[in-house]
């Protein structure tokens, strides 16, 4: 009985493991919250997020285990995102920031469900500022799809899994977009955060 209880446990840490280390949710969570704070300066600081924990009681014969559990979030912590192309990308972001939020203010442009950037309303709106609006959008939501990819490549996860990121991206973007801003919930409804 004892040897089949320790090879569940063992099991079950190797299956936590590998879902880690091929996808490291929390990291990328982390990375993302940290990004759009530099990038766009977020008026909220994100919550703080705790290590996981076991459910499982550290026993004698599991200590090891779960010591080596804790060590694969230690490696995930350490996500890169500061190779020479995500600086870049995150530079040209937060370039152009200072010039979106003043659209995104007076309620010309809102964050969808993707986390991309969309003109929702032309109202007050020159052609002129129509097409620049519409310019800074197209070149935000490049830099942002370029930047999710470039955090897949730089850390050695697969790109079926961008759209991972993307998502955990566009939670960090609506969570820390400024009261007032326009974002678009679950269902596609527009709402003032």
């Amino acid at each position: 009985m004892l040897k089949r209880t320790l090879f569940f446990v063992t099991f079950l840490i190797t299956a936590c493991v590998t879902v880690n280390i091929y996808f490291p949710a929390a990291a990328v969570e982390r990375a993302a919250d940290q990004i759009v704070k530099e990038t766009w300066g977020g008026p909220n600081e994100p919550a703080p997020k705790g290590e996981p924990r076991s459910s499982f009681p550290a026993t004698r014969g599991s200590t090891v285990g779960f010591s080596f559990a804790s060590h694969a979030y230690a490696q995930e912590a350490d996500i890169n995102v500061s190779n020479p192309a995500i600086r870049a990308l995150k530079d040209s972001i937060k370039n152009r920031s200072d010039s979106i939020k003043p659209f995104m203010d007076r309620g010309n442009v809102g964050i969808k469900q993707d986390g991309l950037l969309t003109m929702r309303a032309t109202d007050g709106l020159s052609l002129k500022e129509r097409a620049e609006v519409q310019q800074l959008v197209e070149a935000e939501n490049r830099d942002r799809e370029s930047l999710y990819v470039e955090i897949a490549k730089a850390n050695n996860i697969k790109t079926d899994a961008v759209p991972k990121i993307k998502q955990i991206f566009a939670r960090s973007w609506t969570e820390q977009a400024k009261s007032g801003w326009w974002v678009q919930d679950a269902q596609g409804n527009w709402k003032k955060k």
